[in-house]
Order: structure tokens, then C-alpha cells, then sequence
């Protein structure tokens, strides 16, 4: 969708996040409410995005350095229209619809903001206010319409008895054509919290002839704001349960709803089985046949099919099918474990490539290393890869046997089909077919008894 550009205002205190933290970078579902509603309006490919920023600006700007977007500033706090005013400077000879969306409702729908944008065209409106109907209405402007016809909007302070009982509510979300920077020019403070509001451009607009329409939202969470913790646990809890309600609808079995965390954006395959305790984080994808058990917890990794993890923490990882995790292993960033791997008890593996087969059964630490297909690692094996400066890799050839409590100091290359006795520490490279022993020869000695 073209011709349209969009304001996010991001500039509010927060004050009652109670929080060093500008309300907008709060995380929701491991991403910050601002991108929440960035990639909403993006999915949309606008002309262009403009946040306006205000308490904790440094903050924000650092995070969106590299997103291209625009960024304006309200140095004072004097409200919503106050702070849309900021982004005349950009779009004033701008000759399409403006998209205008609050920082903190992280809910709505690309679907939903599209539809705004369209009504506005196909009524010839100057502006469309997204609305919903909601049982409580306190704390919300309240839409007044005649007939279907929107009036005005009236803040929650200023409102009249009669308008307080209306239901139908203000979003904070609007498209405004062209005529928005006249009518805004002409918005006022007079008002209870002495602030320049939005709001008050719908009235603005309708005493100069101009139309103003109305589109109402579905599901009334899609516009609900977030102002303290409160409100963003519960639309955490509303992402969560809608996340579990798709995937048992898709096929896949959770056996305690309550007692799992499951992300937004995880893809979890048929007849995979989600066990009480687990914590599937951002940026998980989990194949068919899969048993997630225990007090796991997996961010940004690829599980394959008919693989089972229990009791583990995985992050940054890619796992083939039928591998086996845990319990209580550690699987970090840039391990790769091939088709049909095993890693056993209070093992830790990280930036390393177990080939299919093989297996670190426990007490093991595998870092920067290659181990080859069908290797067995014993009980208490290191790869010693860091000297105090760098990490060095460590080369396990295919077919190989390592004994326990084996110390690997890297770098080291073992060949295939070596066999390293337990409890050595192998400094230097061995050839394929060999048998390598690196410990001191045990001795028995007299043991002399003191004459009682």
C-alpha cells in the first residue's frame, strides 16, 4: 500500500511503568513495544515511517539507528497533538494520507491499519479514528457520533456525565489526509491537563466542512495501550494464550497450558509434546514428533524432527533430526548437532559441529571443535580452547573413541579411527589408526607402616 507515510509517537514518560526505561523499549515477548507497532506499519510498505521521540530519547535513537526510519523530537511534553506537531517539519509539502499510531499499542494488525487507510480514501474523509467498543470505558476519549457520523472525541477529564457512559472508545490511532497540519495549527490547550490534543482535530475538521469517518476494530485488544506493568503482563499472558491456542489447533500437544511459555513467533511441528516448565523463547523453530520436557529453555535455534530435549538450556543453536538433549545439558551459540547426536548429562557444547552419530554422554565441554561421525566422547572430556588470548579448534576424525576425562589442548587435530585413552591430555596431533596414551606411568610403591 502506497501514498500513505505514518507517525509513530513514541515520545510519552511512562511514568507509571515506573521505570529508568522509556515505556516504549519495554519488551514484549522479547521484542520492544515500539517495533511492535514498527512492523505493523512496515508490513504495510509506507512512504515512510517517522517516530517522534521525547523521555529517553537516547535510548530509542540507539535502537533504531539502523532502521532507516526518521526520527523528530518533542523537547516538552505538551501532549498528543503537541507531539504529532513535531513531524510537520518532515511531511508538510507531503501530499498523501498520514497513518497516525501510539507507540504502545503493540496488539494491532497490519489487516487493521490497512483498513483505516482505505476507509479514509473511499469516504473522502479528512480524517478516520479507529474505535472500539469496550465494556469499561474509563481513562478512554469517548467517541460521539451522530447517528454513524463521527462528531468529536472527547478526553476522559473533559467529558460530560452523559458522554462517560458512552462505550465506544478512542484508539490513539487515526489517518488524516492532508488538511491535518491546518487543523492542528488551530488545536488549543484549554482543556483540563492544559495539553494539545489530537483529538480535538476531528471537531477542528468537521466546523471546515470536512468529514470525519469511523472504522471499528474486531478484537478490542488489538488497541489496547499499555501504561504499566500491569497492562503489559496481561497482554504478554493475552500473546501467550493466543500463541497455544493456534499450536493446538495446528497439532501439537501441550500438556499444562499454564505452566509453559511459549513465544509468538516459535513453529512448532505436528505431534510434538510441550511438558510442563518449558520456556520456548524468540526465534524457535521445533519439527514433527518432537518431546520438549522439563524446565527447558530454547531461544533462537532449529530443532529438528523427532528430536527430544530435557531438562536443558539451548540457545543459538541448529539441532538435526532424532538428536537426544539432556538432561541438564548446555547447548550455546554455534553448536550444530548433526542427525542422531547425543549430548548426556551437565554437558556444554558451544560453536562446535557434532557430525551424526556421536556422542558427548557427560560432564563434557566441546568448544570450537569438529567431531567427526560415530564418535564416542567420554565421561569429563575438555577441549582446553583458550589460551588466555585466543580460542583454538579442536579436530575429532570420524570413528574415533575418546576415554574419559580426556583433556584436548587446542589446537590439536585427532585423525579418524583414533583411540585416546582416559585420562589423558593430548597436546600434539595424532595420526588415524593410532592408539594415543598422555599420562604418567602409575607406580606402586612400599608403603612403610610406623611401628605403633
Amino acid at each position: 500500500m502506497k501514498n500513505f507515510s505514518a507517525v509513530i509517537l513514541a515520545s510519552g514518560a511512562g511514568t507509571r511503568m515506573e521505570s529508568s526505561l522509556p515505556k516504549v523499549m519495554h519488551s514484549l515477548s522479547g521484542k520492544p513495544l515500539v517495533k511492535w507497532v514498527i512492523d505493523s506499519v512496515s508490513a504495510l510498505k509506507p512512504d515512510g515511517i517517522i517516530v517522534v521521540l521525547g523521555h529517553g530519547a537516547e535510548v530509542v535513537e540507539e535502537y533504531l539507528s539502523e532502521s532507516g526510519i526518521e526520527i523528530v523530537y518533542q523537547k516538552e511534553q505538551l501532549g498528543s497533538g503537541h507531539a504529532l506537531m513535531q513531524a510537520e517539519k518532515v511531511l508538510k509539502n507531503y501530499e498523501g494520507d498520514i497513518l497516525v499510531v501510539s507507540a504502545d499499542v503493540p496488539l494491532v494488525k497490519p489487516s487493521t491499519l490497512s483498513s483505516l487507510v482505505s476507509n479514509n480514501r473511499k469516504t473522502g474523509a479528512s480524517v478516520t479514528v479507529l474505535a472500539a467498543e469496550v465494556k469499561n470505558p474509563f481513562g478512554y476519549g469517548r467517541i460521539v457520533k451522530n447517528v454513524r457520523f463521527l462528531e468529536k472525541i472527547v478526553e476522559e477529564k473533559d467529558a460530560t456525565p452523559a458522554e462517560k457512559r458512552i462505550k465506544e472508545i478512542n484508539s490513539g490511532i487515526y489517518c488524516f489526509d492532508k488538511n491535518l497540519w491546518k487543523a492542528l495549527s488551530k488545536v488549543k490547550s484549554d482543556n483540563a491537563k492544559k495539553e494539545y490534543y489530537i483529538t480535538d482535530t476531528v471537531a477542528i475538521l468537521k466546523e471546515s466542512g470536512r468529514k470525519a469517518s469511523l472504522v471499528m476494530v474486531k478484537d478490542n485488544y488489538e488497541v489496547r495501550g499499555i501504561n504499566n506493568r500491569v497492562e503489559l503482563s496481561q497482554v504478554e499472558s493475552i500473546l501467550k494464550d493466543r500463541k497455544i491456542k493456534e499450536l493446538l489447533n495446528r497439532g501439537v500437544s501441550i500438556v499444562d497450558a499454564d505452566n509453559v511459555y511459549i513465544s509468538y513467533d516459535a513453529k512448532i511441528g505436528r505431534d510434538t509434546v510441550i511438558y510442563p516448565g518449558a520456556f520456548i523463547d524468540t526465534g524457535v523453530s521445533i519439527g514433527k514428533n518432537c518431546i520438549i520436557k522439563g524446565t527447558s529453555y530454547i531461544a533462537n535455534s532449529k530443532i529438528g524432527d523427532e528430536s527430544t530435549v530435557l531438562y536443558s538450556y539451548i540457545e543459538g543453536a541448529v539441532i538435526d533430526k532424532k538428536v537426544k538433549v539432556g538432561p541438564f545439558s548446555h547447548i550455546r551459540e554455534g553448536s550444530v548437532l548433526r542427525e542422531n547426536v547425543r549430548i548426556g548429562n551437565f554437558s556444554e557444547t558451544k560453536k562446535s559441529v557434532i557430525a551424526k552419530n556421536s556422542k558427548v554422554n557427560h560432564l563434557s565441554y566441546i568448544g570450537n571443535a569438529l567431531v567427526g561421525e560415530n564418535v564416542n566422547i567420554g565421561a569429563g572430556t575438555i577441549t582446553c580452547n583458550y589460551d588466555g588470548a585466543k580460542k583454538h579448534q579442536t579436530i575429532i576424525g570420524s570413528e574415533s573413541f575418546v576415554g574419559s576425562n580426556v583433556n584436548f589442548v587446542a589446537p590439536v587435530k585427532i585423525g579418524c579411527g583414533v583411540l585416546v585413552a582416559a585420562g589423558s591430555t593430548v597436546t600434539h596431533n595424532v595420526q588415524s589408526g593410532k592408539l594415543v596414551i598422555a599420562r604418567a606411568r602409575q607406580e606402586v610403591k612400599c608403603r612403610k607402616i610406623a611401628d605403633k
